[in-house]
């Protein structure tokens, strides 16, 4: 009997756009978008991290680099036939050239956008264990993942057409410089046409606006290549007239494409002490932080009147009956990584600001003597010791002056408890009056 061997099966050929996504140049420009991305917003995490608006703004702002880096890439794949001059065998292939172009400049379109959202996913990661309140912001992503694929599908149809190997760093200096004058107009049409526009944290986008921008920017990419490759090149027609329909929602709806945080307008007290302590809904988890800071204050202050209602963190002038406390943004000053950086600090500005005396115009020496003792008394400024410790070194006029401050300072903490409330409430009493004879003496 005679055996008859099978034929092997025929190796089964990959598929071209796996093969550039898995062993080309795209998962090297994926991984520049990712490392750029990740070192700019390390560079600066002091200021963003546990802030998820703030982790969100930063991120969309790393586009103004990542935008032109990713064209880079896409015109530097585009051009890689030219350069191993097999551009004309290439040309020789039954695929049909739009195929070839998009198995060629895909990957690196996804690799890119692909390495910007790892990049934000682990900024959130980075941003989540200090997070203080609100939730993730992922409005932005969409249409900045689809402007990173459209730039480096852009960029590789300039490599196509471009002969030089200059094409890609002189495409991203060029991208660079165009979107960085078109950030920094505050007017004009570039204002909400930019993807790269910088973001503000205490605003939010209408639902909508993400998805306009990537049509807008996906559009002319997607009609460069149909118009190069295309059979049928008035087919770019299509998405370049989709990319004009947004692209004039976008210009037409203006300021109306962003909206104030509704967060940050509102506030999170603690009522339980006197004035009540008052922080912004976007960092609730700050509130008892920020009580325990003031609470020498507040302990002081029992029993005294004329206080205003609440200690508010918010920005602009306050009204009558309230105070304004150190602003807890922009994060990086008075909050690092969901904490206060110098609670003594923070104190002593809170007691300022409860004082109201910080509008008079021209310090009068009777008031600074006043307000100086009811600061030294509720909460020491840090700085407090060296600039008794310069005066003391100073003129003759400096070291009156230090032992009229001192003095003033004993009076108020030798009074007895019953006086003290008693005078304390005289002098807040006076909040806001800038008349140095309407401020009880020491």
């Amino acid at each position: 009997m005679t055996l008859v061997a099978e034929p092997k099966a025929a190796a089964r050929t990959p598929h071209p756009l796996r093969a550039e996504a898995v062993r080309g140049f795209a998962p090297f420009a994926g991984a520049a978008v990712l490392l750029t991305v990740g070192v700019m917003l390390a560079g600066s995490s002091a200021r963003w991290q546990g802030g998820w608006a703030e982790t969100a703004s930063r991120t969309h702002n790393a586009l103004l680099i990542a935008l032109p880096l990713a064209a880079a890439a896409g015109c530097w794949q585009g051009g890689r036939e030219r350069r191993r001059r097999t551009d004309e065998l290439w040309g020789t292939v039954v695929r049909a050239p739009l195929v070839r172009l998009l198995a060629s400049a895909l990957p690196v379109a996804l690799w890119a956008a692909a390495g910007y959202l790892v990049a934000a996913g682990l900024a959130m990661l980075a941003t989540w264990p200090y997070s203080r309140g609100d939730g993730p912001r992922l409005a932005l992503l969409p249409g900045d993942a689809v402007a990173l694929a459209a730039a480096a599908l852009a960029g590789h149809v300039v490599g196509r057409v471009a002969p030089s190997r200059l094409a890609a760093p002189l495409l991203a200096m060029a991208g660079y410089v165009g979107l960085g004058i078109v950030a920094t107009a505050r007017t004009g049409y570039g204002v909400h046409l930019n993807p790269a526009f910088p973001v503000l944290d205490s605003e939010l986008p209408v639902w909508w606006q993400p998805w306009a921008m990537a049509v807008w920017t996906g559009g002319p990419a997607l009609a460069a290549a149909l118009a190069y490759a295309a059979r049928r090149r008035v087919t770019a027609l299509l998405p370049l007239a989709a990319a004009l329909a947004a692209g004039t929602l976008l210009v037409q709806s203006g300021n109306a494409l962003w909206h104030p945080d509704p967060l940050a307008r509102r506030q999170v007290c603690d009522t339980s002490t006197t004035p009540a302590v008052c922080v912004s809904a976007r960092y609730p988890g700050m509130l008892p932080q920020v009580r325990d800071a003031l609470s020498g204050i507040t302990g002081r202050l029992k029993g005294v009147r004329n206080l205003p209602v609440r200690w508010e963190d918010r920005d602009g002038d306050p009204h009558a009956d309230k105070a304004r406390l150190p602003m807890l943004t922009p994060l990086g000053w008075s909050v690092v990584r969901g904490r206060l950086t110098d609670r003594e600090q923070y104190a002593w500005e809170a007691v300022v600001a409860l004082a109201g005396h910080m509008e008079c115009n021209g310090p009068n020496p009777r008031m600074s003597r006043v307000d100086d003792a009811v600061e030294h008394y509720l909460a020491p400024s840090p700085a407090e010791k060296d600039f008794d410790d310069a005066d003391a070194h100073g003129t003759a006029a400096q070291r009156a002056e230090l032992r009229d401050r001192r003095s003033a300072r004993a009076h108020l903490a030798a009074m007895g408890d019953d006086e003290r409330r008693e005078w304390l409430s005289a002098y807040f009493a006076t909040r806001g009056d800038c008349d140095p004879e309407e401020v009880p003496s020491l």
